[in-house]
């Protein structure tokens, strides 16, 4: 798998290989150096072939470790690939066998490549070579590749290899809020799971995640935490708790979980999907484009006779590959994704726009139509401003065609626009980092992912100043909403999938206890006082909170309200699902380096994730993750993580 990232060290085990000892595993071991003999650090070592790789160090010097099983009982002629951002890619061939030592030297020269601009359409293909400005370096095309997508020819070669440029939205943490000044907290819900999957993309490759990568709410939402099933004729459930703070034994932990209601997928209605594929020229490396048409052959295993297919490309320009054809067709719907090749510049305003208008034409009156996007986001060339695209999304939405996105691959991820493509369009927004992720958001929460339940979810806490001197909403912050706009049937909000939970933490600090957190506020007031009957009132109710809930039918306008009151008792230690969630929140204030930390740790983690995650396999990933990343703090050498065997 091409991944390339400057600058840093990378430690890529896409596929989770098992941690082996010496005695039970190949290895291959070496220096990377250029042509004047210097070390080359952070250059990506790779046998593709075996899903395995590693990167060289600051001495220049890598060790990649192969487990036998991944060899076989026989030797095995493999090819060897040593890579990275201006340098020029150098193979070797090398034959493994079980607890072989190789050693494999490289000494790459610096590179650049031509760019190939596609230019797809539902005729055919053409194709316009654009030299790049030479006053860097010469550039040559190498790898030229035709390839032909139902009708639609693509024209691909090894795009120029690029420098970082992902971008994310900046986060500015919220702080704590007094309830006699500020008594209302208002956000929308949000299921999508991306920021969770990148961060771990991150960790595996040996790296600390970007601060503004880190959404503490995906965090928590990406893992399951067994509420209730809603009661019939209910879209989801609500379960409210309330523990100590690990991080702060003085603070308390409030949990507001929501649970919607699981379909069988035999039940769902038909849907009207529109795969939107971008194959430009960034899509090419493994993680991309290869790994896209893997994760949509799993969503194909999903449909259903009554269900309709449509796929789009763009590049260049955008074209229709394959017209609306029934699910059950799937071996025509997997011909048209299984030739698809990428190449060229981006034209994903135009690629959005067929899509919709594709969509438009196949509409199923009360059936599930979604435009399904999958791109790493770098949307660069034709009429492709976030405020025009924005308007497209939302527009459409009226229409009642919804957006999923789906996002891939590493060093252009466009986080930011992709987030706010999903959270426009009534669609949920994941990031697709491997063939298990692919299964889980595809496959085992395929209806979550692709079908709505309730929309425009709302959720509003009143806080009981009697009980509480002050409090905070952990994450949300790109979620959250002015208190009047609770109310306000125009203002949308976050959707909720069938099966899908939400989980929302607020850290408190009781009533009684020293205020030690800085506590936002207004000035005193001029012409008002406030009043003290209504805290006594109700601290006489043994209330900490009172939540208000908001939310749509799939087809509706106008919102219904339901309300839920928040005990004040708190349970003696934070335990079971709650104590998992409260070790996913810490674990993210110290990704992010939040300012309200605490004396959240790495132990202080560990403690309540290890007890708590159980046979779950994305727990246990969790915890190794945890561990990862303190031997990443700690400037340790890092291991393969270990493989779950359940996964």
């Amino acid at each position: 798998m091409k991944r390339i990232l400057s600058g840093a060290l990378l430690v890529l085990f896409a596929a989770l290989p098992r941690a082996v000892s010496a005695q039970e595993a190949a290895t291959v071991s070496g220096r990377v150096a250029n042509p004047s003999g210097a070390p080359e650090a952070g250059v990506l070592i790779r046998i593709a072939a075996l899903n395995v790789g590693t990167a060289s160090g600051a001495d220049g010097q890598y060790r990649l470790v192969v487990p036998n099983a991944r060899i076989g009982t026989a030797a095995r002629s493999v090819t060897i690939t040593a890579s990275r951002v201006g340098l020029r890619s150098e193979s070797r061939g090398i034959t493994l066998s079980p607890g072989a030592v190789l050693t494999q030297n490289f000494q790459l020269a610096s590179d650049a490549l031509a760019l190939q601009e596609v230019v797809v359409t539902a005729q055919g293909t053409s194709a316009r070579r654009e030299r790049l400005n030479s006053t860097t370096q010469g550039l040559s095309t190498q790898n030229q590749v035709q390839g032909r997508a139902a009708g639609v020819a693509v024209q691909s070669v090894s795009p120029r290899e690029q420098p970082n440029t992902e971008s994310y939205a900046a986060i500015d943490e919220t702080g704590f809020r007094s309830p006699r000044t500020t008594p209302l907290s208002t956000f929308s819900i949000d299921v999508d799971r991306a920021s969770y999957s990148n961060v771990r993309r991150f960790l595996r490759d040996g790296q600390r995640p970007p601060k503004d990568a880190v959404r503490i709410e995906e965090m928590v939402n990406y893992f399951a935490y067994g509420y209730a099933e809603p009661r019939a004729g209910q879209p989801f459930s609500m379960a409210t708790d309330v523990a100590p703070c690990p991080w702060n034994e003085r603070h308390r932990l409030v949990r507001i979980g929501l649970q919607g209601r699981h379909m069988d997928t035999r039940d769902l209605p038909p849907s009207n999907l529109v795969f939107l594929v971008d194959v430009s020229g960034s899509m090419q490396q493994d993680d991309k484009l290869p790994l896209v048409k893997e994760a949509l052959g799993m969503l194909v295993s999903n449909l259903r006779a009554q269900d309709r297919i449509s796929l789009v490309v763009y590049a260049g320009a955008a074209g229709l590959v394959l017209p609306a054809t029934p699910g059950d067709q799937k071996t025509q719907i997997m011909d048209a994704i299984d030739r698809l090749q990428a190449g060229g510049s981006t034209a994903g305003g135009a690629g959005l726009r067929l899509a919709y208008d594709v969509a438009r034409r196949s509409h199923l009156a009360g059936g599930n139509n979604r435009v399904v996007l999958a791109t790493d986001g770098d949307f660069n060339v034709g009429a492709s401003s976030d405020a025009e695209m924005f308007r497209l999304i939302e527009e459409r939405r009226r229409e009642g065609t919804s957006l999923t996105v789906l996002g891939f691959g590493m060093g252009n991820l466009k986080d930011s626009k992709m987030e706010g493509m999903a959270d426009r369009g009534n669609g949920s927004y994941a990031y697709i980092d491997s063939r298990d992720e692919a299964r889980k958001a595809l496959v085992a929460e395929f209806g979550g992912t692709l079908f709505t339940i309730a929309k425009d979810v709302k959720l509003q806490v009143e806080f009981n100043p009697a009980a509480v001197a002050a409090y905070r909403l952990i994450g949300y912050e790109n979620r959250a909403l002015r208190d009047e706009e609770f109310t306000d049937d125009r203002r949308d909000a976050g959707d909720m999938g069938a099966g899908h939970s939400v989980t929302a933490l607020y850290e408190i600090v009781p009533v009684g206890v020293a205020v030690d957190v800085r506590v936002g506020g207004t000035a005193p007031l001029r012409y008002q006082q406030p009043t003290e009957a209504a805290p006594r009132t109700r601290a006489r109710s043994g209330e900490l909170a009172f939540v208000r809930l908001r939310y749509k039918a799939p087809n509706g306008d106008v919102s219904r309200e339901v309300s839920y009151p928040i005990a004040g008792r708190a349970a003696g230690s934070v335990e079971g699902d709650f104590a998992f969630a409260a070790a996913v929140a810490q674990f993210g204030l110290l990704l992010r380096e939040s300012d309200h930390r605490g004396r959240a740790s790495l132990e202080g983690v560990l403690s309540l994730a290890r007890p708590n995650a159980g046979d779950d396999p994305y727990r246990r990933e969790f915890v190794a993750l945890v561990e990862r990343f303190d031997r990443i703090a700690r400037h340790q050498p890092l291991q393969p993580m270990e493989e779950l065997a359940d996964r």
